[in-house]
């Protein structure tokens, strides 16, 4: 039984420093969340010219979720206040679990910046249930080589991050239990995914055009689908990049505000006592 689509849902602009705009389709107006997906962020194909100045999102908090990031084109540097960092290339995934609390901050290499060229992510916010949202942060990040393809065709250059599919694992093992699948489609192509009867599944389109289970699909959106069937069929009407996510729900309330992503109010208004307090460490970079 096909999927139906509940929501086709355009990426908006917002700001999330001074000088960096990404296009957020989750949450959105028409529709919050689908827990565990909280966040969509696209951070569009741009330029940097050869020589650029540093830009970096700045130290700051997380608490209860795992910031995830997908890296399309460019090169990615990252370091929080757990120890841990990493080089992410392009064709590349990075898995930060942020637990009970951590500064991280992130951003274009500064050798990616001398050389220049195009530099493009998603970054998505996956929920954890409660029972692990204060236990301790950890990160994993897997290469293009690491991730099993999911089709043989020549044109269908899809990854399998996390989770399993189609007998196959994804090298991420998060502690919320994730299909997550991202990559590029060229023109012509088509692909039938699955997912559980009762899954949330997602899609977002970066760039290019789709249709999905017969309705045409254009970039910068995301399309939600209703949690009965199991069966998507997808064709890319041009050369076309994607992220596609699918996951049992999490049902518990959740309290997002910020940086943290909680079940209760009060647990939202302790992150932010203790981030003030300075109990999520120190970050110099």
């Amino acid at each position: 039984m096909k999927k139906q689509i509940d929501h086709i849902l355009l990426g908006r602009e917002k700001n999330i420093s001074d000088d960096e705009v990404v296009l957020q389709s989750l949450p959105h107006k028409d529709f919050r969340f689908a827990s565990p997906f909280i966040v969509v962020h696209h951070m569009p194909e741009r330029n940097y010219p050869a020589g650029s100045p540093p830009v970096r999102l700045n130290p700051h908090p997380h608490r209860g979720f795992a910031p995830v990031t997908f890296l399309f084109q460019g090169e990615n540097y990252h370091k929080d206040s757990a120890g841990n960092s990493g080089l992410l290339k392009a064709g590349e995934v990075q898995w930060m679990f942020a637990g009970s609390g951590l500064l991280h901050s992130e951003g274009p290499t500064p050798e990616f910046l001398a050389k220049g060229g195009n530099y493009e992510l998603v970054q998505l916010w996956v929920n954890v249930p409660a029972e692990y949202k204060m236990t301790a942060p950890w990160y994993q990040q897997a290469s293009n080589a690491e991730m099993p393809r999911i089709a043989e065709e020549a044109g269908i250059d899809l990854h399998l991050v996390s989770g399993t599919y189609d007998e196959l694992e994804g090298p991420i093992k998060p502690p919320t239990p994730v299909t997550a699948i991202f990559g590029t489609m060229e023109g012509g192509e088509y692909i039938d995914f699955f997912a559980n009867e009762g899954d949330w599944t997602l899609l977002y389109l970066l760039d290019g055009a789709l249709t999905v289970n017969g309705e045409e699909i254009e970039k910068h959106h995301l399309v939600v689908f209703n949690q009965a069937g199991t069966d998507i069929t997808v064709t890319a009407l041009e050369d076309s990049k994607l992220v596609y996510l699918t996951a049992q729900p999490i049902d518990e309330p959740v309290a997002a505000k910020g940086n943290f992503v909680m079940n209760t109010n009060e647990e939202i208004a302790q992150a932010e006592q203790d981030y003030a307090e300075g109990k999520f460490g120190t970050l110099d970079y």
